[in-house]
């Protein structure tokens, strides 16, 4: 497995979510989910309608099984009910166009990774994937709040350092202090 990095520059961001609202709305809104909640991808594919209609998406983390609850900002929230409003409460929110035996099952992580990145090469993004989505979450809420021990809780870390690392930030700073470094 291959390491990705955030996407950090802003015009990138909105370029990837134009670019997947005009392919594909579905992996818009999943592009839309992962980036504003970040959650792991195999958390975000078992969507249901339902679980999108109220104020926060509310989910028991496969990998720790730990609940996990993070609020539906405006954005979303707009994006969401767009999304939803000519669907059922039990429908995925994410819905794979193969059927098994007449019934609905979400996209596969591997076919949602596809997706993602199909997109990036498309825009020239390198080193990215579906965990991007969940890195670029943790790289904006950080430049936004500089509070590092809510990202550490969200994401199950127990150090800085690794919460730090993660989500691209310590490589940014090293680069930085590079910059105008000579020897």
């Amino acid at each position: 497995m291959k390491f990705v990095q955030p996407i950090r520059d802003p015009k990138k961001l909105d370029a990837m979510k134009n670019y997947l609202y005009f392919k594909n709305i579905r992996d818009f809104i999943m592009f839309l989910v992962g980036i504003n909640t970040g959650f792991r991808i195999s958390d975000i594919l078992p969507l249901t309608v339902r679980d999108v209609k109220g104020t926060h998406i509310t989910i028991t983390e496969k990998k720790t099984r730990k609940v996990k609850s993070v609020l539906i900002r405006k954005s979303l929230r707009k994006a969401l009910d767009a999304y939803i409003k000519d669907k059922s409460d039990f429908e995925y929110l994410f819905p794979s166009r193969k059927r098994k035996r007449g019934k609905t099952y979400p996209i596969t992580p591997n076919m949602a990774y596809k997706i993602i990145r199909s997109a990036a090469k498309k825009l020239d993004l390198e080193e990215i994937g579906t965990h991007s989505m969940r890195k670029t979450f943790g790289y904006r809420l950080y430049l936004e709040t500089k509070d590092i021990a809510l990202l550490m809780d969200h994401f199950n870390h127990s150090e800085e350092k690794v919460t730090l690392r993660y989500v691209g930030l310590l490589q940014d700073t090293l680069d930085d202090a590079l910059e105008d470094f000579e020897l």
